[in-house]
């Protein structure tokens, strides 16, 4: 189910009494399509994440640490200016629609009273947050500013009259009496019926069929209906294993309760905790994923030319057998020949073709073989280096996308960093003060036995865990020989069953996290080292055992704790 019309009347049943009459103390962008408000009332803060993102435009209240950037875009520089200390003075919806106003109360340079309406519109990829003045209906800002050209239905520019979207013509179910529906009865089927009802999706049609088809009656509906007057909400799944969430319980869907809540805000934060972190890192890590994929694909492509060029040294063999033979019938040779052909006295004389430069002598179409020979022979050492810098850069980069693709928002910063200070990225002009690594940063888990495990989200966090936070006596986990987190189990004795759960977690929180069999070596920490000029999170270690593991994400997960 989606965010539609009688969802949002659900979810302002929980959220109206709790933010209106507050004030609105903080507002801040931290991505480009999400805003975050925070309101104080009654000696308590309120966070109202609001996202007009095209493929999960929603808002509720969240609990989540989202980061404030350092610069603040325009849209919330006006923001701050008409709404921050402004009093929320109620939430409405446009019938059941999926456009709510928040209405705020101000007052301007002058000292006037002003009402401003901030309106949220969650319509796919038409997601839009509009401020307008109440009075006189002219937009002050909005979230994306849409050329003209773009949307002819209406003008979504600064000072442009503000006019509603078109929208779809329904029956509000709310307000439906007994004796309209009665009415619409003897005229439909319950499923044509069913298509009349506005504010809803597919999943919410066709659960109201199931219930009409049940008992064509104005009770059913009003039962159906009076759902959405609660502030709970659960968590289904579907037979292909892909989540949903309902502000009520469906009985006539093919979907299986995963999880029941009495907070619908609290429902929205753990159904949209994936997929906004995963939008929200997108968003932070566009500038170094496209750095670490250019720098993965020129490094494997070197590789592939040093390959190249290190098997034509180590079969150089055929330049100085030419230029031997070459030498042995130097008076067969006759001026302005390209090639010859000559016994080969290494093959049972059979012929050898040996091609020639017409323009130099015999002997020195010889000793350019020879010094081909030398040259190429020369090279080996050099290009088995080359190649050894180019595989080790290319598993830093391996190991760099990795991390992103196990990073939460505020753990981007660390990589930019990271990769500024390997010199891979400029320097800001306006150089940020670093935060320091605490174990706040990490990933933490709690095995069966109770004890804890900690795990580095990126190259630095890695480093730091293993070199300053560990004990000596703890066991550190990797992956073999294939990029992924330093993993930490905070004990010295550990059972059988807690290196298999803490090499599960390893081997999740590595490239290898999809496949079904996962080499995991582990260690005392003590046996751990960083060479002089490793790149971050690059380490040696002895005396490893090994565990083959089958991580389950599952099962994992369920072991994190905060």
């Amino acid at each position: 189910m989606a965010f539609d019309g009688l969802f949002i009347h659900s979810l302002l049943e929980s959220i109206e009494p709790v933010l209106t009459g507050g004030r609105l103390s903080k507002i801040y962008q931290p991505f480009d399509q999400d805003l975050v408000l925070t309101f104080r009332k009654e000696r308590k803060n309120y966070q109202l994440l609001i996202s007009a993102n095209a493929q999960y435009p929603r808002f509720y209240l969240t609990k989540q640490s989202i980061s404030n950037p350092d610069k603040a875009p325009t849209f919330v520089m006006v923001l701050r200016k008409y709404l921050e200390g402004s009093v929320l003075q109620g939430i409405d919806q446009i019938g059941v629609d999926r456009i709510v106003n928040l209405h705020f109360s101000n007052r301007n340079e002058l000292g006037d009273q002003v009402k401003l309406v901030l309106s949220i519109e969650l319509m796919g990829r038409h997601s839009n947050v509009i401020l307008y003045n109440e009075h006189d209906g002219h937009i002050i800002d909005l979230l994306k500013r849409i050329n003209p050209d773009e949307n002819r239905a209406r003008m979504l520019l600064p000072k442009a009259k503000y006019e509603l979207p078109p929208l779809n013509p329904g029956i509000n179910g709310f307000e439906l009496t007994e004796n309209e529906f009665n009415k619409q009865k003897s005229e439909q089927e319950p499923l044509a019926f069913a298509r009349q009802i506005g504010g809803l999706d597919r999943d919410d049609r066709n659960e109201l069929t199931g219930y009409l088809e049940d008992d064509y009656s104005y009770s059913s509906l009003s039962t159906f209906i009076g759902q959405f007057d609660k502030s709970g909400a659960f968590i289904l799944q579907t037979p292909e294993h892909k989540q949903k969430i309902f502000s009520y319980l469906p009985y006539h869907l093919d979907l299986t309760k995963e999880r029941s809540y009495s907070d619908i805000n609290e429902a929205l934060e753990d159904f949209y905790l994936d997929q906004a972190n995963q939008d929200w890192v997108k968003q932070k890590s566009g500038q170094i994923e496209r750095l670490v994929k250019n720098e993965q694909k020129k490094l494997t492509k070197k590789i592939g030319k040093l390959n190249k060029q290190l098997d034509l040294a180590e079969n150089s063999e055929g330049y100085r057998i030419r230029g031997e033979i070459l030498n042995a019938n130097l008076n067969r040779v006759k001026p302005g020949m390209t090639k010859i052909e000559l016994p080969n006295y290494y093959e049972n004389n059979q012929p050898i073709e040996i091609k020639l430069d017409a323009a130099l002598s015999p002997a020195r179409n010889g000793q350019k073989y020879f010094t081909r020979y030398k040259k190429l022979r020369d090279s080996i050492k050099h290009v088995k280096e080359q190649i050894k810098i180019a595989q080790d850069n290319l598993a830093y980069f391996d190991s760099v996308q990795t991390a992103i693709d196990n990073a939460e928002p505020q753990d981007i910063d660390q990589i930019t960093d990271e990769l500024t200070a390997q010199g891979y990225l400029k320097k800001p002009q306006k150089q940020k003060r670093k935060k320091k690594i605490s174990e706040r940063n990490l990933n933490k888990f709690k095995l069966s036995s109770g004890k804890t495990v900690l795990v580095g989200k990126n190259n630095y966090q890695n480093d730091w865990l293993t070199l300053k936070k560990a004990n000596k006596t703890d066991i550190w986990f990797h992956v073999k020989n294939i990029p992924g987190s330093h993993v930490i189990l905070q004990d010295d004795e550990p059972t059988d069953k807690d290196i298999v759960e803490a090499a599960e977690i390893a081997a999740y929180f590595s490239k290898a996290k999809n496949s079904a069999h996962v080499q995991v070596d582990y260690v005392q920490d003590k046996r751990v080292k960083k060479p002089n000029g490793a790149k971050p999170g690059f380490v040696i270690y002895t005396g490893q055992n090994s565990i083959e593991v089958t991580p389950e994400e599952e099962r994992i997960l369920s072991k994190r704790i905060d």
